[in-house]
């Protein structure tokens, strides 16, 4: 198969996708005839991203694959389009989903103790309907409680491939996880993420 066509089939279903795609579904695509190989398509990638370079549009990997998504300085644009306000999330929230991202596993109990307040269920049930929090695993011990962790969906949220690119949470100052999602929000194609503490 022609160079130029691999490009325009990548480019077609990575721009027509609502999720990010990993390198093997977009392999998927290709018949084994066509002798396109996991490599071939890296390549492909890196050169419909240096594309793109120059546009309102960026090709970028996250967690869960590659998607096409819109640049920082375009989000005062996109919002104009979309002027829909974005979900509000109280203190409590953003200070669980902080200690879940930056001390993962943890614990409801571990939360509760760095928090030095309960941690209601509703907080708990919030993070896991955004996507962003799951049980990943239970801790050893009297009645075995469950760990919390973040998902692939918090790290393409936040325009991240990994844990390991969230800054040290001393970096990020009082407002923390606030700011560090407020400047991610234009990065995400799906909802726009601001996060603003509830009255």
């Amino acid at each position: 198969m022609h160079s130029d066509t691999i490009s325009k089939i990548l480019e077609a279903c990575l721009l027509c996708s609502n999720t990010p795609l990993k390198i093997s579904d977009l392999r998927n695509l290709f018949l084994s005839s066509d002798e396109v190989s996991n490599v071939d398509i890296e390549q492909h990638l890196l050169s419909l991203k240096d594309k793109w370079a120059d546009s309102g549009l960026e090709l970028v990997e996250l967690s869960s694959g590659w998607r096409f998504q819109s640049r920082p300085e375009m989000q005062k644009y996109l919002e104009r389009l979309n002027p829909e306000k974005p979900p509000k999330y109280s203190r409590a929230v953003l200070e669980t989903l902080s200690i879940i991202a930056w001390r993962q596993p943890v614990t409801r109990g571990d939360i509760e103790d760095i928090r030095g307040v309960t941690v209601s269920s509703n907080i708990i049930k919030t993070l896991e309907e955004r996507g962003w929090i799951d049980v990943v695993g239970y801790r050893d011990g009297p009645g075995r409680p469950s760990l919390l962790g973040t998902t692939k969906q918090f790290l393409d949220d936040l325009g991240l491939k990994s844990l390991t690119e969230l800054p040290p949470i001393d970096s990020l100052g009082e407002e923390g996880l606030e700011n560090l999602i407020d400047s991610s929000s234009s990065q995400t194609n799906n909802s726009q993420l601001n996060l603003h503490e509830s009255n």
